[in-house]
């Protein structure tokens, strides 16, 4: 027991020099774990400055110089280039002094000289199997040192916070998702905030009418800082997006963050029961379809789906409220969040596009991958049909289906604004579209950024089951 816990910390020491000798050479990285540990990592490279002279490369480096100079290899390589300078000079017709000569000949000999030495130095080395000390050996040797290590743990703490992500290859990947989500974030706000602003639209004007003077516009603009520069207005609302504080609308003096997380669950609701009752519905079909090819089945069930996909959103909208709604009277026209049976058009709706994607692509994936080798194979093993179909089949074909589903949902979630507004749906959609022609903005950046926030958390949602049902994904994650 006692050898078990003894080489628990020795285990822990070694992957952590591991991982940061791996960090060292990825470029994404290098950098940020410097700076994350610059206090341990300053006293790291001051030890390897003195170790550095006392290594295998310095002494192979100095006994090979001793070697070449002893040899007149430098004065050889002098007089060489010296007449090469010489020839140019004369060939270009270019006047030089003799001192302008020397000076170049011995910058370009030097040069050469360095270039020899470290090749020569390098196949010395390699000769001798020895190698040259790095930042990250002398790293690996201090750390080895518990003393070190406990001193080096509060002011390196985020340094070793970034090892540990970086050793663990699942949560390294989920980390660079989601950065690669903040960045994503501030371009949409970027982007919105420039075209919003460049916008002909007058806020001021629209809001206080016709009749309102330059006095009163003024006053407007300085009480919502319009009046302010570009960048500030800007940093402004990327502020106010980061803290959920994006103040009061422009017109009706709402709280806008308020305003959000009333509507915003509205449509995320909606759209996540459209998406589950899509998926429940198009994976079967298409996994039939894929199984029965060129059946009435198979006509049948794509036919629907490219009906399905054919068919605007706002038409079908209508033409549920006028049959269901107004002829039978079976469902209410419009939604009442306390009336379930209010959801049912509007999911139908807003799922219907999705549920044809998901049902074609589940029939064209499932049929490329139902006759590839391994699926004959697992035929010839014996295996029932029902288990080649899920264990091989349906896993293997999933990927693509995953990606339209993604996509699909960020559609569905941004583009939701004109089933709102036929079902008079007071969520985020329909509350984008009222505030565009104002316009107000912190109102619409607020809307569109925090929809861009839940699909790029959704996308890395994506990504994540990528590498759950793909073993090509997970063993790519471990590489790298």
């Amino acid at each position: 027991m006692g050898g078990t816990e003894a080489a628990r910390p020795n285990r822990l020491i070694s992957s952590i020099s591991s991982t940061y000798s791996k960090i060292l050479l990825n470029p994404s990285y290098r950098y940020l774990l410097l700076l994350l540990g610059a206090p341990v990592n300053l006293v790291v490279f001051l030890f390897y400055l003195v170790q550095r002279k006392k290594d295998d490369y310095a002494s192979a480096e100095n006994r090979i110089r001793s070697e070449m100079l002893a040899a007149g290899y430098l004065e050889a390589l002098r007089s060489e280039m010296m007449e090469q300078q010489k020839r140019k000079h004369e060939f270009f017709k270019q006047k030089i002094s003799e001192a302008q000569l020397r000076q170049e000949v011995d910058k370009i000999a030097e040069a050469r000289f360095r270039e020899v030495l470290k090749d020569r130095t390098a196949k010395d080395l390699k000769l001798n199997n020895r190698k040259r000390l790095t930042l990250a050996d002398t790293f690996g040797s201090l750390i080895e040192n518990p003393l070190f290590f406990i001193i080096s743990l509060i002011p390196g703490l985020l340094m070793y916070i970034l090892i540990f992500l970086y050793s663990n290859p699942y949560l390294k990947y989920i980390l660079e998702r989601l950065v690669m989500t903040v960045f994503v974030i501030f371009g949409v706000a970027v982007l919105v905030f420039t075209i919003l602003h460049l916008s002909p639209f007058n806020p001021a004007a629209n809001i206080l009418g016709e009749t309102a003077t330059p006095e009163q516009i003024a006053a407007f603009n300085k009480m919502h800082g319009l009046d302010q520069g570009y960048l500030t207005q800007l940093w402004n609302n990327i502020k106010g997006i980061a803290y959920f504080d994006l103040g009061k609308s422009f017109s009706g003096n709402e709280e806008i963050t308020s305003s959000i997380a009333r509507k915003f669950p509205i449509t995320l609701t909606l759209t996540v029961i459209s998406l589950i009752i899509a998926i429940a519905i198009a994976l079967p079909i298409g996994i039939i379809s894929a199984t029965r090819p060129n059946s009435f089945f198979d006509y049948t069930f794509m036919f629907i789906a490219l009906i399905g996909l054919s068919i605007p959103n706002f038409w079908q909208g209508l033409i549920f409220i006028l049959n269901f709604s107004i002829k039978l009277q079976w469902l209410p026209a419009t939604f009442n969040p306390e009336n379930w049976l209010s959801m049912i058009m509007p999911v139908i709706v807003l799922g219907t596009g999705l549920t044809a994607s998901v049902a074609r692509m589940t029939r064209s994936s499932t049929l490329e991958v139902i006759n590839e080798d391994y699926m004959i194979t697992a035929r010839a093993k014996g295996l029932g049909k029902r288990t080649i179909l899920m264990k091989h089949a349906v896993r293997n074909a999933i990927i693509p289906i995953i990606t339209v589903i993604g996509l699909q949902f960020g559609g569905m979630l941004g583009g939701s604004a004109v089933t709102e507004k036929v079902f008079n749906i007071s969520g985020i959609g329909s509350y984008i579209v009222d505030k565009q022609f104002i316009p107000d903005i912190p109102a619409i950046m607020g809307g569109v950024v925090y929809t861009a926030i839940t699909i790029s958390l959704v996308n890395v949602i994506i990504d994540i089951l990528y590498a759950f049902f793909d073993p090509r994904i997970r063993s790519k994650m471990k590489q790298y």
